[in-house]
């Protein structure tokens, strides 16, 4: 996703009325995307040192032991820190509200998938994701296999409350496992252990019909006979999805100003392609950069992402891009949790809205579709940008003749030189003239 510019937690909350959104522009759109709701729930036992997310600590009710990194809390155990219900019931009053206001703008339309992620959400107790999920459900309308995912963290597991969240309405777990290795766990600053990850992914695999691990791989100090011994470890138990990402130094984090020692490019490429090996041997296929998947198993939710779909995120920091008749808008919400809820339940949530300019389109859509290994149809972007496809016909063109892509008359996919160096394929569309 584009960056956005951090928006001033004082700032004055954004108003606008529909007719703003509906009002004639340049583009014209014959149909809208798919729409996705996002849910943000902001708060963590601890911030992990990589993480760039707007997430925020929050004080558990009894000490944890010490933390790598002189962080206030270690490994979790359960019961020493569960989030106040009071503050629970608070927030979820305020998404709500928030969702409420932001009706107007999504009138008439289908939801098709469900996403709530954080922060950490599984900190929230399953009669808390129940009654969002109700009250979610009281308000919009959702598509009979609308699909419902929770990211939870293997550090607030205990017996049977994955179950619960089953239970609640979720239909897919997405679990940050990041490794089984109990040295790189404390390496990344995870408040689980290896046990821990362990019975996590056991019960996940019991309660849901489909689940998602999340594994980083090119950690500090990680050799390649450690990643496979992660891998195996994550196949062992057959999951329908995997999620696995190199671990990268992002700015204003922990890492950025103690950088770890990290296995160099070559070794990275080198892990990567064990990675591709060992996914396709048991039975998945990476259709997306960083996503491998059993059939049946993808993540509708972020295929719509990619796919420049619509999405509207509420919760503290969320984002939102949203398709009208002639324009394309995206929103931020207030990141700071106690200013979210105040202006959430005054009716004001949103903080930044910005219409997407014409020119950016093109490298806005390419900079998604790009990451799917089957690509896009040359009429899925006239369809979703309002553009003839002679906007980026210079870049195909550049594109191709540097091996990063191949096409046809109704397709374009990146090559595998081209998902291997993707941020230069997407590189060549960001000064791509309409």
């Amino acid at each position: 996703m584009i960056p956005i510019t951090p928006v001033a937690e004082g700032a004055a909350a954004v108003q606008r009325d529909i007719q703003h959104y509906m009002r004639p522009g340049s583009l014209q759109f014959s149909a809208l995307p798919p729409l996705s709701l996002y849910v943000h729930l902001p708060w963590c036992i601890k911030k992990c040192p990589y993480c760039d997310f707007n997430s925020h600590e929050f004080a558990p009710k009894t000490p944890l032991a010490s933390a790598p990194h002189g962080g206030a809390s270690g490994l979790w155990r359960p019961g020493a820190g569960q989030l106040d219900g009071v503050q629970e019931q608070r927030y979820i009053a305020a998404v709500i509200a928030d969702l409420e206001a932001a009706l107007p703008l999504i009138w008439g339309r289908n939801i098709h998938s469900i996403f709530i992620g954080g922060g950490t959400p599984s900190l929230f107790s399953p009669e808390a994701i129940d009654r969002l999920l109700g009250d979610i459900r009281a308000r919009l309308r959702l598509e009979a296999d609308c699909e419902i995912t929770m990211e939870a963290n293997p550090g607030t597991f205990e017996k049977d409350r994955f179950k619960a969240f089953r239970g609640a309405g979720v239909t897919r777990l997405s679990i940050g496992v990041q490794s089984f290795n109990d040295a790189h766990l404390k390496a990344l600053g995870r408040v689980h252990d290896r046990a821990q990850a362990l019975a996590a992914v056991e019960e996940a695999a019991a309660s849901f019909d489909t689940f998602n691990l999340d594994i980083m791989y090119a950690l500090p100090g990680q050799t390649q006979a450690q990643l496979d011994e992660d891998l195996a470890t994550a196949l062992q138990f057959q999951p329908p999805h995997i999620s696995i990402y190199h671990l990268t130094i992002e700015p204003n984090t922990y890492f950025a100003k103690f950088p770890p020692q990290i296995p160099e490019d070559d070794t990275a490429y080198a892990m990567l392609d064990r990675i591709s090996e060992a996914t396709a041997a048991a039975g998945m296929d990476r259709y997306e950069v960083s996503a491998y998947a059993r059939q049946g198993h993808r993540c509708f939710h972020n295929v719509n992402y990619w796919q420049f779909g619509d999405y509207l995120g509420i919760g503290a920091g969320a984002h939102s891009k949203l398709s009208f008749a002639h324009r394309v808008v995206r929103q931020v919400r207030f990141r700071d949790p106690a200013r979210y809820m105040e202006q959430a339940l005054a009716g004001h949530a949103v903080a930044q809205d910005d219409e997407v300019a014409r020119a950016d389109l093109p490298f806005e859509y390419m900079l998604n579709a790009l990451r799917l290994r089957n690509g896009f149809g040359l009429r899925d972007f006239t369809e979703r940008t309002g553009l003839a496809i002679t906007a980026i016909q210079k870049g195909l063109e550049e594109a191709e003749r540097k091996g990063l892509i191949e096409r046809d008359f109704a397709r374009v996919r990146p090559t595998i030189k081209g998902f291997d160096f993707l941020s230069d394929l997407q590189e060549i569309f960001l000064s791509n003239p309409d």
